[in-house]
């Protein structure tokens, strides 16, 4: 949609990388330059998502009439970089994406201060992903159904959730299992992951708090997918 700002250009979530693929296929197809383009994010619906499966989400040729000119190490640094929480991130991403287009030599520019930013940005994600992976805990408890539920809280520094979940997905033994962040929740349930909303930090159970304080977390995120769908006669 273009208006008085230009045009916009929407996104289903923070880490919607397939949507970012696809808006910035067609601003460059209608060579829309990038001071024109305006981001918005849009709310981040619930999903499920199978663990084992390819990621849909990775950006397999970012602009079909650029593949010849784009390089493959930028596909890999926008993994990283649409997990930054910086709300400039995607804007950053179309521009370097429209100087690789427009300007040959900036692939052989080390020191351009927008692929800096870049790379700057995917460290610290790639840094976020590392240490929720080694200091998140996991605690044993059982729901009011007596089944066992391991469950865990974190606050990471980016948006890093759905791209570690299938990590603990493959690591983690307990069959059923909830991790609680401020931005996004995600349980897995006999290896299938479910992301929710999330939890804000002040609401965020403690590790060693009281086990009904983490079961009444885990109804409130998920409460409406364990709900049986409502018959009509």
């Amino acid at each position: 949609m273009t208006g008085d700002s230009g045009m916009e250009a929407k996104l289903a979530g923070q880490t919607d990388l397939a949507g970012f693929r696809s808006e910035a296929r067609q601003l460059l197809a209608h060579q829309v330059p990038p001071e024109d383009v305006q981001w918005q994010l849009q709310p981040q619906a619930d999903q499920y998502t199978d663990p084992q499966s390819p990621q849909a989400s990775r950006p397999k040729n970012v602009a079909r009439a650029a593949t010849a000119i784009v390089p493959a190490s930028f596909t890999r640094l926008c993994e990283f970089v649409v997990l930054h929480r910086d709300p400039e991130r995607f804007s950053l991403l179309y521009r370097l994406l429209w100087r690789l287009v427009h300007e040959p030599g900036l692939r052989n520019d080390p020191l351009d201060p927008d692929m800096l930013q870049a790379q700057h940005m995917a460290h610290a994600v790639r840094r976020d992903i590392h240490k929720m992976k080694a200091n998140l805990r996991l605690r044993a408890m059982r729901d009011g159904e007596g089944r066992e539920l391991q469950a865990g809280c974190y606050e990471p520094a980016h948006h890093v959730v759905e791209a570690v979940a299938p990590w603990f997905a493959k690591r983690v033994p307990a069959p059923r299992w909830a991790i609680f962040t401020p931005d996004r929740s995600v349980r897995c349930e006999e290896g299938r992951l479910l992301f929710g909303p999330g939890v804000p930090a002040a609401e965020l159970p403690g590790h060693d708090g009281p086990e009904g304080d983490w079961l009444a977390c885990h109804e409130r995120v998920f409460a409406a997918h364990d709900r049986p769908a409502a018959t009509h006669a």
